[in-house]
């Protein structure tokens, strides 16, 4: 999740472009967010291409691109920007999990709760629970322990057969081997999904994406809080 200065930066930024004009400057941000030097904006901007929101064209003066939009921003109906494509997207998959019933008359039907978008590149806050629900085949279950499904939001496992906008089936536990992809709550607040791997005193998550980099924690910086268990693909 972006900060709320992250939200209002990108949101600024995306609705200048859509109107065919060229990103705000740094004097224009730093006014309109209320910040005292364009310091902030550079910090802002740096968090935001991080995380995977923005992008800074080459050899272009205020070029910016936005890559994707926050949680709970409405796109206008006349706005056909990829990043509002993707964002309505994401909504239709949660909108379509959410109205997801298992029959009653189907034993072999379950329904597993859908929590929210997990990283699976920069981490993010940690996940917040929904009410929604998803209803799935039991055999993609398997037996033993409880079940939740994740929207992956990012491109670091891609390699792991694990796409941007697929749904992971998550096993809850505490407990995973070196080499499970799990999903790992960094400092109580940030989780993301990587595989784990072990180094003494320390823990490597691990990106499937050699275009990513492995990120290194103390042990007891990092929480497992599931493994990997099966994937659900929407084709649209």
């Amino acid at each position: 999740m972006l900060t709320q200065k992250q939200r209002d930066l990108l949101i600024l930024i995306h609705e200048r472009l859509i109107k065919g004009e060229v990103a705000p400057s740094f004097d224009e941000m730093k006014d309109a967010l209320g910040l005292k030097s364009k310091s902030g904006i550079h910090r802002l901007i740096g968090a935001l291409e991080e995380r995977g929101f923005l992008e800074r064209l080459p050899n272009k003066a205020r070029a910016l691109h936005v890559r994707k939009l926050p949680d709970g921003y409405k796109p206008s109906d006349d706005d056909h920007s990829e990043a509002a494509q993707k964002l309505r997207l994401l909504n239709n998959v949660h909108q379509t999990a959410a109205q997801s019933t298992p029959s009653s008359a189907n034993s072999n039907i379950i329904d597993i709760p859908l929590f929210g978008k997990i990283a699976a590149g920069t981490p993010i806050e940690a996940i917040a629970y929904s009410d929604n629900n998803i209803a799935l085949p039991a055999s993609m279950i398997g037996s033993g322990g409880d079940h939740y499904a994740l929207v992956i939001d990012g491109d670091s496992m891609i390699e792991a057969g694990i796409n941007d906008q697929d749904i992971v089936l998550i096993q809850k536990t505490d407990v995973a081997r070196d080499g499970d992809i799990v999903v790992a709550l960094v400092d109580n607040q940030e989780a993301t999904l990587k595989e784990i791997r072990r180094r003494g005193g320390h823990i490597d998550l691990v990106p499937k994406n050699r275009n990513h980099g492995i990120r290194t924690y103390e042990a007891n910086r990092v929480q497992v809080q599931g493994k990997l268990a099966g994937l659900y693909r929407q084709y649209h």
